[in-house]
């Protein structure tokens, strides 16, 4: 009795996910946000301020779970999944933070349709991560491994689109822009939009076998 009351808690790592998670909303809504108010210099600012805010606090959620992960003799799940999981996240909001970081750094004056499209397929990549992480500790429980499942397959098919817009924008991007700055200074922007998607789709992956191996 005594040995079990020595050991750490194994709960707190899906409560650190979730919490990632929010962040990872957070963050994107205020990116989507951002880009939606571009030609206001005060709410742009305003909107970057919490994107960095939002990344500021995942990772501290991040360093958390490593640094538990050292201390913690049982876990929920397999520790590497854990460790996989909480660094795949992490990695999308820095995505988030660098797009942000590019748009003041390039000096970006103009944000096209494709941007937008991409911004919000982008946010809604972000908050399918957040609910398919939230289903993690109940996976036990009557379809939830399939709603989990379900919910990576959306992913799976945002990320496509995601492809499918940059694509195009790529294609007109070279077909139509006659300014090479501002060619240049798109294309970097789509492709660091385009990434975003691609790890989500990564967490995503992440999670499925997570489901596979503990349902």
């Amino acid at each position: 009795m005594l040995f079990g009351k020595l050991l750490p808690r194994e709960g707190n790592f899906f409560e650190m996910f979730n919490e990632h998670g929010r962040a990872i909303v957070s963050g994107a809504r205020s990116f989507q946000a951002m880009l939606n108010d571009y030609g206001d210099p005060i709410l742009r600012e305003k909107y970057a301020s919490e994107v960095d805010g939002a990344e500021h606090a995942a990772d501290k959620i991040t360093a958390e779970v490593n640094r538990l992960l050292h201390k913690t003799f049982i876990t929920p799940i397999d520790r590497e999944q854990i460790h996989s999981l909480i660094n795949a996240m992490d990695d999308i909001l820095d995505l988030l933070q660098d797009t942000t970081e590019t748009l003041s750094l390039y000096d970006v004056r103009r944000i096209t349709d494709e941007v937008i499209r991409l911004g919000d397929i982008s946010a809604k990549c972000c908050e399918r991560v957040a609910h398919a992480v939230s289903l993690l500790p109940q996976l036990s429980k009557n379809g939830v491994a399939e709603a989990t499942i379900k919910t990576c397959e959306e992913i799976d098919r945002l990320e496509s689109d995601a492809d499918r817009v940059m694509r195009s924008a790529m294609s007109k991007l070279f077909r139509e822009e006659q300014d090479i700055r501002e060619l240049i200074k798109l294309k970097a922007i789509y492709e660091q939009l385009e990434s975003i998607s691609d790890k989500c789709e990564d967490v995503a992956n992440l999670i499925e076998g997570i489901v596979l191996e503990n349902s």
